[in-house]
C-alpha cells in the first residue's frame, strides 16, 4: 500500500472538560483530495490546528511521509510543506496584502505583487496587492489566504470554505486548479458545508460527529443527502417553503444613492436604489468586493450620509441618512454583520455580555446598571433556542465555532423582534444543519410579516431564501428580478458584468 503523506493515530485534544477530538484516525494519501466533513462544533477547526501546529495534541501522534514527526508549530509545518487557510483568517489589518505575503515569503514586494496578480488572473481570485487588509471584505480576505497558500509550494494545502468568495463561474475553474494541483502532487484536505462540492471535487472523505470519526467514505458513492445523514445523524428536513401573501408597507428603502467613500480602495456605490417591504425578503447576490461592505455600512448606521445628502435612505418611512447605528436601531431595524468577530462579537467577552451589545433595551439593565440574571437568562435563551454549541452563557464568543457564533448572534437578533432585519452572509461557514435551520427561521419570519435583506454570496441560498434578487456589481444595483422566475445563470451574468444596472428585468 503507498505510503500516506499525512497519517494521524488516536489524536485527542481537550479544552477543559470539553474534549474537541477523540481518538481522531486519519490517513492522508498522496495526490488526493480529501473531505473532512461534520457539523459546527464536531471537532474539524480543532483537528486542522493540531495538523498545522497551532495547537499540539494531547495524545496520539502524527506521521509525515511515513515518518513519525511533532508539528510545533505553524512555522515547521510549512517547511515540512503544509499549508492552510482558516475560516478566522490570520491577516495583519494595518498592513497592506503584499506586506501580509512578505511575512511567510521572500521577495521583493514588487515581484511578489506580480506573481499575486498572475495567480489572481489565474485561479479568479482577484485582489489588489497594494489594499490594506482591513479595507477588504471578508470574501477577499479569503482570496488573500489562498493565494498565499499557493505561493508557498505546499505539498498539503488545507483549505476552509474555499469557495464562499466565488461566483458561481469561477468555482468550476477553482476545481480544475486543485484537480492539477493534485496530480502535480499536492494533496489537499478539503473542509466546505456544499456536499454536491465535496462529491464533485473529493475522492475521500472523513466524517467527524462530536469530535469522533464515524466514518471514512468515498463521497462520490453517497448522495447528499446520504452525507448530511451521516454528518448530523437524522434526516434533513424539507426546506420551509415562503408562503404566497402581497407584501407590506415599505420598511426600506434607497433612492439613487451615490456615493464615494474616503478611502481610495473602497468601492464607491451609483446611482443605487432598492425597496423592501414587510413580509419579503431581498437577496443581494456579486461577487466579493462590489460595494456589499459599503452598502451594509450605509444602511446599517456605521456610516452616515452628509447633510447634503439627504432623502436617500429611508426607514420605516423615515428619512434615516444621518442618524446613527443606534437610532435606527430604535425604529425597530437589527443587523447581523458578515464579519462575526470584531463587528458583530466581542471575541474576549463572554456571550453574556455580547447579548448585551444590542439587546440592552429589552431591560437587561437597571438604572444603568446590567441585570446580569436577565443578561444571562437572554443568553441562556438565545443558546438553547437556536442550538449553540457551547460549553454555557460565560463561554467567550472567540472559542466558539465559526458557525455556533453565527447561530448565537442571528439569534440575538432575532430575539429583538425588529420590523426590519438585514443579514450579511447568514450561513457563511455553517454546517448544512445550522444553515437549513436559519434559512427555515428566516422563511417564518418573512411570512410572519417581517421584512428581511440578505447579502450573500451564496446564490442557492439566495434562490431558496429570496422573493427578489438584486446584483451588485462595480456599486451598482441590478433591476430587481422576481426570483422564482429567474435562473442562477442570469445572476451570474450580472454578477461577472455582462448584464448591467439599465437591462430590463428578465421576463
Amino acid at each position: 500500500m503507498t505510503t500516506p503523506l499525512l497519517s494521524l493515530s488516536g489524536v485527542s485534544k481537550s479544552y477543559g472538560q470539553i474534549r474537541a477530538n477523540k481518538a481522531i484516525d486519519l490517513d492522508v494519501a498522496p495526490r488526493s483530495i480529501h473531505a473532512i466533513l461534520g457539523e459546527n462544533g464536531a471537532g474539524k477547526s480543532t483537528l486542522m490546528k493540531l495538523i498545522y501546529g497551532v495547537e499540539q495534541p494531547d495524545d496520539g501522534s502524527l506521521s509525515w511521509n511515513g515518518e513519525a514527526v511533532t508539528i510545533a508549530s505553524p512555522a515547521e509545518a510549512r517547511r515540512l510543506g503544509i499549508g492552510m487557510v482558516f475560516q478566522h483568517f490570520s491577516l495583519f489589518e494595518t498592513l497592506t496584502v503584499v506586506e501580509n505575503i512578505q511575512l511567510v515569503m521572500p521577495g521583493r514586494k514588487a515581484d511578489l505583487a506580480e506573481r499575486m496578480r498572475a495567480l489572481g488572473r489565474e485561479f479568479g481570485l482577484e485582489v489588489d496587492p497594494l489594499a490594506h487588509v482591513h479595507t477588504l471584505s471578508v470574501g477577499e480576505r479569503q482570496r488573500v489566504e489562498i493565494i498565499r497558500c499557493l505561493m508557498t509550494d505546499p505539498k498539503l494545502l488545507i483549505l476552509d470554505e474555499p469557495t464562499s468568495v466565488l461566483p458561481p463561474q469561477a468555482v468550476e475553474k477553482l476545481f480544475e486548479t486543485l484537480r492539477r494541483l493534485r496530480d502535480g502532487g499536492v494533496s489537499i484536505l478539503f473542509i466546505s458545508h456544499k456536499l454536491e462540492e465535496i462529491r464533485a471535487l473529493c475522492d475521500r472523505a472523513t466524517i467527524l460527529r462530536a469530535g469522533e470519526v464515524t466514518g471514512h467514505v468515498d463521497p462520490r458513492a453517497h448522495d447528499a443527502h446520504a452525507l448530511a445523514r451521516m454528518m448530523i445523524g437524522r434526516d434533513m428536513p424539507d426546506p420551509t417553503p415562503a408562503a404566497p401573501m402581497d407584501a407590506g408597507e415599505t420598511r426600506l428603502e434607497l433612492i439613487g444613492l451615490d456615493y464615494t467613500p474616503d478611502d481610495p480602495f473602497a468601492t464607491p456605490l451609483a446611482k443605487v436604489s432598492l425597496t423592501l417591504r414587510a413580509g419579503e425578503i431581498l437577496g443581494i447576490a456579486g461577487i466579493s468586493g462590489n460595494g456589499q461592505n459599503e452598502l451594509a455600512a450605509l444602511i446599517s448606521g456605521e456610516t452616515q450620509l452628509g447633510r447634503h445628502e439627504r432623502d436617500r435612505i429611508f426607514m420605516m418611512g423615515r428619512d434615516v441618512g444621518t442618524l446613527d447605528a443606534a437610532a435606527r436601531r430604535r425604529l425597530g431595524f437589527a443587523f447581523v454583520p458578515e464579519d462575526r468577530l470584531g463587528r458583530g462579537a466581542v471575541p474576549d467577552m463572554p456571550l453574556t455580555l455580547n447579548g448585551l451589545l444590542t439587546a440592552h433595551p429589552l431591560k437587561l439593565l437597571r438604572k444603568g446598571l446590567i441585570d446580569r440574571r436577565k443578561a444571562r437568562i437572554f443568553a441562556e435563551t438565545c443558546i438553547r433556542d437556536y442550538d449553540v454549541r457551547t460549553s454555557g452563557p460565560e463561554a467567550e464568543a472567540g472559542a466558539l465555532s465559526g458557525g455556533n457564533l453565527q447561530k448565537f448572534i442571528i439569534g440575538r437578533e432575532i430575539m429583538l423582534a425588529p420590523k426590519l432585519l438585514f443579514v450579511a452572509q447568514p450561513t457563511w461557514g455553517v454546517d448544512i444543519g445550522a444553515a437549513s435551520d436559519i434559512r427555515r427561521k428566516l422563511v417564518r419570519l418573512r411570512n410572519e410579516g417581517m421584512a428581511i435583506l440578505v447579502i450573500s454570496e451564496e446564490l442557492e441560498e439566495l434562490f431558496e431564501l429570496s422573493d427578489r434578487i438584486q446584483v451588485l456589481h462595480h456599486g451598482t444595483l441590478s433591476p430587481p428580478l422576481m426570483t422564482r422566475d429567474t435562473k442562477p445563470e442570469e445572476i451570474g451574468r450580472y454578477m461577472i458584468g455582462l448584464k448591467t444596472q439599465t437591462d430590463a428585468p428578465l421576463p
